[in-house]
C-alpha cells in the first residue's frame, strides 16, 4: 500500500504518514515501489497503527481494496476477478460457502474457473471478455476472493463492485475518459423507456447502468479491460437483463451488426484522426455522407443511426465543434433534410471531460419508412444554469439542466414544436439552417433574453449604485498620525504555535461528499477571494462509499485561502455560517477568550507576514498557515486592532459591491440599447 493508503487507514493527512517515517524508527520500511513513490506491506502497516494507537480495526472496504491494489496482476485484473466472485456469490451464496468453508486457497483457484466460467456464461453470453480464470491467475486472488464474498455480505455485491470500481478510476483519473452521473441520468432521460439499449463506445458502462428497465443491454469497448468491467459491472447492476459486451473497436470491427435497438446511448471519443477513413470508405453505414478524416463523431453518429430501429433514439455526447465544422456540413445537412437529428442540447461547462468546453447532447431519431414532412430541430442552451453562472463541475444545478431539457425534449417531441424562451430554447424548420455553414450551436440560434427587469430594473441598479457609492465615500478610512516613535515591535507567535496552545482551531477544507439531508454550499476559494456568498456544491459520493463529512464554517472563523500568494483572510458572518469549507481554504477558528477574529484576521493579511509564510518549490505559490505570525497582545488591545480591521472590511466590502452594480448597470444598459428596450434619448 502507498502512503495515500497509509493516511486513508488512519484518517490523517498524508504529511502525517511523511512525518511519522521521518520521527518513527520502527516505522515499517518499504517493500516496494520507488524513492518519491515507496509502498508498503499492508499486515507490517496495520501492526504499526496498531501499536501507536493510531488504529483501532482496518474497515473491511479498506482491506479489499489494500488486496486489490496490492495484486501481483494488477488492480485490473484483480477487479476482473473480484467481479467474477461477486457474481458467483449473488447467484449461488449456499454454494459460495459450502466452497469457502471446505476449500483452502489451492483447492479454491482450482475450483473456481469452471464455476466462475458458468456463471459468466449464463449472465453475458459464452462469447464474454472476462478472460483470465485460470488457477494460476486465480491463485494470487483466493484471498481476495474471500474478502470480496465478505464484503459482499455486509454491502451487497453490487455495492461492493461500485466501490472498488470505483476506487480504481479515482485511483487512475488520465487513464480513463467517463461520463459523470448527471449527464448520463440526462441521456438516457432523453432517449425515454427501452428494452434494447446499446452503447457502441462503452467505457466503464455508464450510460447503459443509466439505462433503468432495460431488458437488454449491449456495449462494445476497444480497450479489454474496460470490456471486462463493463460486462461485470452490468451483470451485477441489472441482475434481470441480458448482458452482451465485446472488446473490439466499434467502428472498425462492428459486433452486432444485425442490432436493431431501442435506444443508443454514446460518449464517443473526440477529435479522432485514425477511426479507419481510409479502410471504411464504402461501409454501407455511412448513409448520411461518408465523413471526413477530421469528422470522427459523425461517423459514430451514423453507426449509431444505424444500429436503430425506425422510430428508436440514439444520444450522442459531442463536442460543439461537431455541430459547426464546415468539413461535416453535408453530412449535417442530409440528417436535418431527413428528419434523422431532432435536437442539439448545450450543457454547461464543466458538464464532463474534457471540463473546459460546454459540451452538446445531439439526440437523433432512425427516421421510419415516411419520412417528417416538414422537419424541424429543437435547439436549447442550458448553459446558463451552472450555479452562479459560472462554469464548473461544482456550479452545475443539474436539477434545472435536467428539467429544462427534459421539459423542451418532451413538449418538442410530442407537438413537433416547443413554445420559444429566448436564450434558452427554440424549435427551429431544417429549410432555415440548410445555408453554407449549418450551423447548429444553440447559441446561434437562440434570441437573447430580455434584460432582467427591463428599464424599472436598470433604474433601480442605478439607485443602488449612488446609495453605494455615497456609503462608500462615507467609509474611506484616513489614516492616523503617524506615531512619534519608531513603530511597535511586538512578541511574536505563529498560528502553529496558537493552534498547539488551543487558542485557535486549524482545520483544512476538503470535498466532503453531499448527503441526504445534509447538501450545504461549498465556500469556495473563489467566494473568499471575492467576497461573494457560498457558491460550490458539494460532490456527489459513490452510492457504496461512506459519506466524507465536510468541514462547516461558523461565525466567527477566519478563513484562509493557500494558493496564488496574496494576502487574503475573511470571517465568517451569520450569513455565511453552516457552508461547507472548499479546496485550498484553511478554517482559523479563534478561542474568543483569548483571541478577536478581525484582530486574527487583519494581522494575516499583512503582505510581509503572507511573504515569510510563502513556499515557491513550483510554478505555484503556496501559503503555509501554520508559519504565519502575530504580536502577542492583551485581548483588549487586540479589539482595539479589531475594530480598525472591521471598518476597513466594511469599506472594501462597499467597493466590491460598487463594482458589481456598475458592471450590471452598463452591461444592462449595453444590452437594451443593443436588443431596442431602451433609447439612446
Amino acid at each position: 500500500m502507498t502512503a495515500a493508503g497509509i493516511a486513508r487507514l488512519a484518517g490523517v493527512g498524508r504529511a502525517a504518514v511523511s512525518n511519522w517515517r521521518r520521527r518513527h524508527t520502527g516505522f515499517p520500511q518499504p517493500v516496494g515501489g520507488t524513492e518519491t513513490s515507496p509502498t508498503f506491506a499492508l499486515a507490517d502497516v496495520e501492526h504499526w497503527l496498531r501499536a501507536q494507537g493510531k488504529l483501532a480495526e482496518v474497515p473491511l472496504r479498506e482491506r479489499v481494496w489494500q488486496q486489490l491494489v496490492s495484486h501481483p496482476a494488477g488492480a485490473a485484473t484483480a477487479l476482473r476477478h473480484a467481479g467474477a466472485v461477486l457474481l458467483f456469490v449473488r447467484d449461488r451464496p449456499s454454494a459460495w460457502r459450502r466452497l469457502n468453508e471446505a476449500a483452502g486457497d489451492t483447492e479454491l483457484a482450482g475450483m473456481l474457473p469452471a464455476i466462475l466460467e458458468s456463471v459468466l456464461a449464463a449472465h453475458l453470453g459464452r462469447h464474454h471478455p472476462v478472460h483470465g480464470l485460470t488457477y494460476d491467475a486465480l491463485l494470487p486472488s483466493a484471498a481476495l476472493a474471500r474478502a470480496t464474498a465478505e464484503l459482499a455480505d455486509e454491502d451487497g455485491a453490487a455495492p461492493a463492485f461500485e466501490f472498488l470500481l470505483g476506487r480504481h478510476l479515482d485511483a487512475n483519473p488520465r487513464q480513463y475518459t467517463l461520463t459523470p452521473p448527471g449527464p448520463a441520468a440526462l441521456m438516457a432521460a432523453l432517449a425515454g423507456p427501452a428494452r434494447t439499449v446499446l452503447d457502441p463506445a462503452s467505457g466503464t458502462g455508464s450510460l447503459p447502468a443509466a439505462a433503468e428497465g432495460a431488458q437488454e443491454l449491449y456495449g462494445q469497448e476497444a480497450d479489454p479491460d474496460l470490456a471486462a468491467l463493463t460486462a461485470l459491472r452490468l451483470a451485477l447492476h441489472a441482475p434481470g437483463a441480458q448482458v452482451r459486451v465485446h472488446a473490439a473497436d466499434t467502428l472498425r470491427a462492428d459486433a452486432f451488426p444485425q442490432l436493431a435497438a431501442d435506444a443508443v446511448l454514446a460518449h464517443p471519443p473526440f477529435n479522432e484522426r485514425n477511426w479507419g477513413h481510409d479502410e471504411l470508405a464504402y461501409d454501407p453505414r455511412w448513409e448520411y455522407g461518408f465523413p471526413a478524416r477530421t469528422e470522427s463523431e459523425l461517423a459514430w453518429v451514423q453507426h449509431a443511426l444505424a444500429r436503430l430501429r425506425e422510430g428508436g433514439t440514439a444520444v450522442l455526447l459531442m463536442p460543439p465543434a461537431a455541430a459547426s465544422r464546415r468539413s461535416g456540413r453535408r453530412i449535417r445537412a442530409d440528417l436535418l433534410r431527413r428528419g434523422a437529428l431532432r435536437a442539439v442540447i448545450a450543457l454547461p461547462a464543466g458538464a464532463a471531460p474534457p471540463y473546459g468546453i460546454p459540451l452538446h447532447l445531439w439526440v437523433l431519431r432512425r427516421p421510419g419508412s415516411a419520412a417528417p414532412p416538414s422537419p424541424h430541430l429543437l435547439v436549447v442552451d442550458t448553459a446558463a444554469l451552472a450555479a452562479g453562472g459560472a462554469p464548473g463541475r461544482d456550479r452545475i444545478d443539474w436539477q434545472a439542466v435536467r428539467t429544462a431539457a427534459l421539459e423542451a425534449w418532451q413538449a418538442f417531441d410530442q407537438d413537433g414544436g416547443v413554445e420559444e424562451q429566448p436564450g434558452v430554447r427554440r424549435s427551429l424548420a431544417a429549410i432555415d439552417l440548410l445555408d453554407d455553414d449549418v450551423d447548429l450551436a444553440p447559441a446561434r440560434h437562440l434570441p437573447p433574453p430580455p434584460a432582467a427587469g427591463g428599464l424599472a430594473e436598470l433604474a433601480r441598479v442605478r439607485g443602488h449604485l449612488a446609495t453605494t457609492l455615497s456609503r462608500t465615500a462615507e467609509l474611506t478610512p484616513e489614516p492616523a498620525d503617524a506615531p512619534q516613535t519608531a513603530p511597535a515591535r511586538w512578541p511574536l507567535t505563529t498560528v502553529g504555535e496558537l493552534a498547539r496552545a488551543g487558542a485557535l482551531v486549524l482545520r483544512a477544507g476538503g470535498p466532503g461528499t453531499a448527503t441526504e439531508g445534509a447538501t450545504p454550499a461549498v465556500l469556495t476559494e473563489h467566494d473568499v477571494i471575492a467576497g461573494t456568498a457560498p457558491s460550490g456544491a458539494l460532490p456527489e459520493g459513490a452510492a457504496t462509499a461512506p459519506p466524507e463529512e465536510p468541514v462547516l464554517v461558523a461565525a466567527g472563523d477566519v478563513v484562509v485561502p493557500v494558493l496564488g500568494g496574496g494576502a487574503v483572510a475573511r470571517v465568517v458572518d451569520e450569513a455565511t455560517a453552516g457552508a461547507a469549507l472548499g479546496r485550498n481554504l484553511f478554517l482559523l477558528r479563534p478561542d474568543p477568550a483569548a483571541l478577536d477574529p478581525w484582530f486574527l484576521a487583519g494581522f494575516l493579511r499583512g503582505t510581509a507576514n503572507t511573504r515569510q509564510a510563502s513556499s515557491y518549490a513550483s510554478t505555484a505559490t503556496r501559503l503555509d498557515v501554520r508559519r504565519l505570525q502575530l504580536p502577542r497582545l492583551p485581548l483588549a488591545d487586540q479589539l482595539r486592532y479589531g475594530r480598525r480591521f472591521r471598518e476597513l472590511a466594511a469599506f472594501e466590502e462597499s467597493l466590491r459591491l460598487a463594482a458589481r452594480l456598475g458592471e450590471q448597470l452598463v452591461q444592462g444598459l449595453h444590452d437594451g440599447l443593443t436588443d431596442g428596450s431602451v433609447t439612446p434619448g
